[in-house]
């Protein structure tokens, strides 16, 4: 079967030429993407680091981190750390980034940024076009994020969100199949295991899936 499993590490997956595998065209090294993560895109897929991770400076410390499985839809944005402006102060004017008197009377730009940690983005994730995430947000495996939703905020596994900001909409599946789905972390299973496993992945019987799921976890 090893033959016919779709390869993690091409950079354009199938014949549509839209879909890139995106862990295979970042460079920056802290930009961290799981296996057959896709980012879709008619323009420039493979474009994903310059054109969709926005104001990344690797030096001031904060990482984005995509687990596996996700699907990212075209114009999707990923706003960095050092977006940000100085809060602490009476004015946010970035002085120091222009040179002259300004930098020898004003401390280091980035020092002075808030620093929200890094993005983290689950698994099985699917954030929806021309959304954007903000700097520091956390995103649980199996989350939906809506169509032009601006998410500030964490998001919990199976949920789904969307508007702006991203509002709480729904959980995907009541909190037995959540709990299962997230003990079982199918993302994690070999490329052959999780090729027998497709049909109860895509099975619409949720009740059926439970009791798969029982078995599979010794429950």
């Amino acid at each position: 079967m090893q033959n016919n499993i779709p390869d993690p590490n091409k950079v354009f997956p199938n014949e549509y030429g839209t879909t890139c595998f995106i862990k295979n065209v970042v460079k920056a090294p802290n930009i961290i993407i799981g296996d057959y993560t896709y980012y879709d895109d008619d323009t420039d897929p493979a474009g994903f680091e310059k054109n969709n991770v926005l104001f990344n400076y690797p030096e001031f410390g904060d990482r984005l981190i995509i687990g596996k499985f996700c699907a990212i839809a075209s114009g999707t944005k990923f706003i960095m750390g050092p977006a940000n402006h100085r809060l602490s102060s009476v004015t946010t004017y970035p002085f120091n980034v222009f040179g002259g008197a300004w930098v020898e009377r004003t401390p280091d730009h980035l020092l002075q940024l808030p620093f929200k940690g890094d993005t983290v983005i689950g698994n099985d994730v699917w954030i929806g076009r021309e959304s954007v995430i903000m700097p520091g947000v956390k995103i649980g495996d199996g989350a939906i994020v809506a169509a032009c939703s601006v998410v500030t905020r964490d998001v919990g596994p199976y949920s789904v969100v969307g508007g702006n900001p991203a509002g709480f909409i729904k959980k995907r599946f009541d909190d037995e199949l959540t709990g299962l789905l997230l003990e079982l972390k199918w993302w994690d299973f070999s490329p052959e295991d999780l090729a027998g496993f497709l049909p109860v992945l895509c099975e619409t019987d949720l009740e059926k899936v439970k009791e798969i799921l029982k078995k599979r976890l010794g429950k």
